[in-house]
Order: C-alpha cells, then structure tokens, then sequence
C-alpha cells in the first residue's frame, strides 16, 4: 500500500467537517451552503488510505504475467471482509493467483487471511488457519451455509474452486469434495442466496468462457509490443452453476432443471435481489460481451432471464457490452430494486431504474457516472451511504483489462482513479476529487468490498489490484453523522437473512435499505447494515421485514445509536 500524509493535527469544528465532506442534503440540513460550493484544505478527505507500515498488510497479488497474456492474468483478483472468528471485528481476505495448466509460479504462492486486531493491526493467520487456495484464485464469497452461527468461505479458481468450512476453533476445513461444489473450469463471481425459501443458502456460481491454455487466442500482431490481452468475443460463452442446499453439507448441482444452463454467458458480477417484489430472489449477471442476464426467480426451483425484455441486456443500439462489476439497491427509495453495472471504456457504466413493470431504463447518460465513465473500465463497485446521511451513495474500482492499451489509444489508461458517486436532493454528483488519494492516484482497481472494520460506524473500503497491493481506505466521511450498526439473523429464514428489508424512522426521516446476496466483482462484503441517521440523535424504531419462509415483520424500538447491536428473527429485544 502507497504511503498517504497523516490527517491534519488541528481539530475540524462540525461546520468545517460538513462543508468539506457532506453531500448536499447533509450540509443543507444544518443550513450550510453545498459541499461542492465550499472547500476547506485543511479539511481531511473523505477517505485515507492506509500505509501498510499501520495496517501490518503486507502482501501483495501476483498476477503471473507472461508474454502469452493468458486472459485470467489481468481480470483478478477479489477480497472480501468477513469476521471470521466471530469476535464482532471485521477480518480481511485477498486472493491471490496460483498454479494452473497456463502459470507454474517460481516460488509458492497463497491467499491471505488477515485477522483483525482491534486497533488498526492485521495479523496474517493464513497458514494456520488453513486457507491458502490452491489454483489461480479468482473471487471469495462468504455464507453460513449449514447454520452454525460461523461464517464459511467459498473461493472461486480456475481451474477449481474450494469451499472451506469454518470449524470455530479458527481454523477451517476443505470440504470441496464432499460438498460437491467443485465447479470444474474457470469460476469468477459467487453468491449465497435462499432461491427456494427454504431457510438454507444456496450457491450461484458465475463462469466464464470456455478456456485452458490450449485455447488461449493470439490476439494483436507479431512485432515487438503489439500483442494485446484478447477481448473476450474470441471465447465461447458457458453456463454457469446453481447448487442447491441439501442441509446435510452437501449440494445438488442444480443448473439444468433450474433453468440456469440455458443461458450462455461470460460472467463477471453477480447480485441477489428481489426485483419484482414478488418474495422471490432474482440474479443479475453481468456478461462480458455477451448480454446480461436477469434470472427471475418462477418459484418452485426454477428461473427465466428475462434480460432482453427487462432491458437490461444490452446497450440501447442492441449491442452487448462488456458487463463486469454489479450491485442492486433501491436508490430513489421508490420501493423497487435499481442496478448497476460496470463496463469497459467507450461504453458508459449502466445505471438502471427500475420502471416497477418488469422493465428497467438506463439513466446513466443523463446524470456524471455516464460522462465520467465514458472512457474508463469498471470492476468492484457498490451501493452505499458513505456518509451516513440515510442516502445511497455510489463507489467504483477502476482499471483497464489491457496493460498495453495506451499503446493502442492514446486515450486510454491501464491504471485508473477510483470514483465516488454521492446521491443528494435525487441527483448524482461525482465527489472522487474530496475522496483523496485513491481517487486521484490511478490503480489497477479490481475487486471491491465494503467492511467497518474498526467499528466506527463508517464503512471502511478494500480494493484489491492486479499484481499489486490491496488498497484499505479508512472512511472519515461519515463520522459527522449518526448511525446505527445492525446485525440480522435469521431463524426460520436463512441465517444470514440475505433478502431482508429493513426500514427505520426517527421523527420525520425514513429509509429503507435491503440486504442483498453478492455484488461488486469477486468480493464479499460486511454482513453487517449502518443505517444513518445524519445529524438526528435518536432513532424510533427499526422494522425488519424477514425474507421467507419467516417472512414476517418485526417492529424494533428503544434502541440506542452510534454502536452495532444485534437482531434476531421472532426475537421481540435487540441486544
């Protein structure tokens, strides 16, 4: 990680904090003029970046390039946040690559697993806690997926991918074989999610092409330094995997009479959502050059995408683009879920309302994330409030696929800035240049996850790069605001209560927020929800709708603010 200045030694009066960080709705709630009207440059960013000198981090991701330019060497790796020994403070996974037909690494490679130790301080725990991978490691998703109250790992690689059960004790246990969740050939993005309403979490499994090193495509020409990594159109598209939870540790492969197999993608991003409004959770695939896919869910175990119809599946000229990063949320809080999707340059990222009748309309063009993405490739993305003001946000990882494309366009860059997207008075504007230095320093931005990881309340940010070193963004943003931390759990409905929606009200302010099952590119999140609350004090009550087959809604008051409780599905208390 780059070394960042330290945040200025002199103290921010609340009014100075706000007009230099808050959105417009936070700062016109004090009666402030807006942010972007007023700067401060004593003012810390919105984000500091954190050397790995205070964070103890330290290893980095080996992409293996070579000459051949192997297509799986410039499109990884993810990370993920997830409280591994559940002691309430968020630990820290990074992919890494490894050994497969086309990479023989000189020196052994692994993943790495950092454990959180309360103060700023990571520990690498890898080794013994038995989680290195073992092929090129693409993306890690994380679920409770037999209940136990313990957090369980999924790796996506190719050519094979892991699952690793969480024994307690801190250590975990390769159950791949048993499970039966291998997923032969190149696995990128994955997602635990509920399909069938059964209480148990199920696995969706992204793939991409269909490729090994014999396949691999010579793209470019022949002289010195006019090879290119391929677009990815010269590979056959393949089916991706659904398993259903057979409650036993075991799963069934069921792609085929799901429905699931029938359509042929190269998937990068998956999201879990309810779009419909229906009961049931839906996926959203982003497909490189191929068409998205939107799987609705039809019940009783099957799917139909309905992307062409949704409007989803293409650019307005019927041309398919180069889906990468996704995530769901309902941003102008309407009620109905929206999505995002992150493509590569000359194509615009997507954002799609949803019109609340099966379909969707791209409003990226009339808002700053269609002209400032015009000409950048995205990855790691998601919906946030990284201000607490209640207000969904937006953050994106940046980078291109081809390490050679200036070379070809002129106009273009390998490395690029991350962006940041805040949402005020219903309307987008871009604030990257208050986010500080890694919104400004071009990287090769690739997975994304979100985690508070010293629980603050403000939610923190992990970037991990290609051939580089992870980037760990430390929010500052939020700490003007109230919040308060929750975390869910299912008892009738899954455990992990991916599908809940959750609304709270304090006087006159209301929200509501969904927990989705995924998102982003090859990276897992924070299981925990920050609901903000901006500058009100207290909060009356939080209500969570639960996903089936509880499905049922709690109202919970009394609560207190500015720290993380815990709620129980059929629980009346917090704790």
């Amino acid at each position: 990680m780059r070394v960042v200045p330290a945040w200025p030694s002199r103290a921010l009066s609340r009014r100075q904090f706000l007009r230099a960080v808050g959105c417009s709705t936070l700062a016109a709630g004090f009666g402030f003029p807006s942010a972007h009207a007023l700067e401060d440059s004593a003012a810390p960013p919105l984000f500091d970046e954190i050397p790995s000198s205070k964070s103890r981090i330290t290893w980095t991701h080996t992409a293996g390039l070579s000459p051949q330019m192997y297509l799986p060497e410039t499109v990884g790796a993810g990370c993920a946040f997830f409280d591994y020994d559940n002691d309430g403070w968020m630990d820290i996974y990074l992919v890494n690559s490894g050994p497969c037909d086309f990479y023989r690494p000189a020196s052994p490679l692994r993943n790495a697993l950092y454990k959180n130790n309360r103060d700023g301080t990571f520990t690498d725990v890898t080794l013994k806690a038995g989680v290195p991978g073992n092929a090129y490691g693409m993306g890690a998703t994380v679920g409770d997926y037999d209940g136990d109250g313990l957090p369980d790992l999924y790796l996506t690689q190719y050519a094979n991918s892991i699952l690793y059960h969480n024994n307690g004790d801190g250590t975990f246990t390769d159950v791949t074989a048993k499970a039966g969740v291998a997923c032969p050939g190149w696995a990128t993005s994955a997602v635990w999610f509920d399909y069938d309403n059964d209480g148990r979490l199920d696995l969706f499994v992204c793939r991409f092409a269909d490729y090994r090193k014999e396949k691999n495509v010579f793209c470019g020409g022949h002289g010195p330094g006019e090879r290119y990594y391929c677009k990815p159109n010269v590979y056959k598209p393949m089916p991706s995997w659904l398993f259903h939870n057979n409650g036993d540790g075991t799963f069934t492969d069921v792609s085929h009479e799901s429905g699931i197999a029938a359509s042929l993608g190269k998937a990068w991003g998956v999201v879990a959502a309810d779009v419909n409004n229906d009961g049931l959770m839906d996926l959203f695939v982003g497909n490189d050059t191929a068409p998205n896919f939107l799987l609705m869910n039809q019940g009783k175990g099957r799917f139909m995408d309905n992307g062409v119809l949704a409007g989803v599946a293409y650019d307005p000229f019927g041309a398919a683009r180069s889906g990468m990063g996704v995530d769901a949320a309902d941003f102008n809080q309407d009620g109905w879920i929206d999505l995002f999707v992150a493509n590569v340059d000359h194509e615009m990222y997507s954002l799609y309302r949803n019109n609340k009748d099966g379909t969707f309309v791209d409003e990226a063009i009339h808002t700053p994330i269609g002209s400032t993405t015009h000409l950048m490739s995205g990855w790691g993305l998601k919906f946030f409030d990284y201000d607490n003001d209640g207000d969904i946000d937006l953050v994106i990882a940046d980078g291109h696929p081809d390490l050679t494309i200036q070379a070809h366009h002129p106009e273009l860059r390998y490395l690029e800035p991350m962006l940041l997207f805040c949402r005020a008075n219903g309307e987008w504007e871009n604030v990257s240049p208050k986010g500080g230095r890694a919104f400004q320093q071009p990287i090769a931005g690739r997975g994304l996850a979100l985690g508070d990881y010293n629980n603050d309340g403000a939610v923190d940010v992990l970037v991990s790069t290609n051939n580089g070193a992870p980037v760990l963004l430390r929010n500052n943003a939020a700490r003007g605001s109230h919040w308060l931390g929750i975390k869910l759990v299912g008892t009738k409905s899954n455990v992990d209560a991916v599908g809940a929606k959750v609304t709270w009200r304090s006087g006159t302010f209301q929200r509501h927020r969904t927990k989705v099952g995924g998102g982003s590119y090859l990276s897992s999140h924070d299981p925990r929800m920050v609901l903000g609350l901006g500058h009100r004090t207290t909060i009356d009550w939080v209500e969570v709708e639960w996903p089936k087959p509880g499905g049922t809604k709690q109202r919970f008051t009394g609560m207190p603010v500015d720290r993380y409780i815990t709620l129980t599905e059929g629980h009346s208390g917090w704790k």
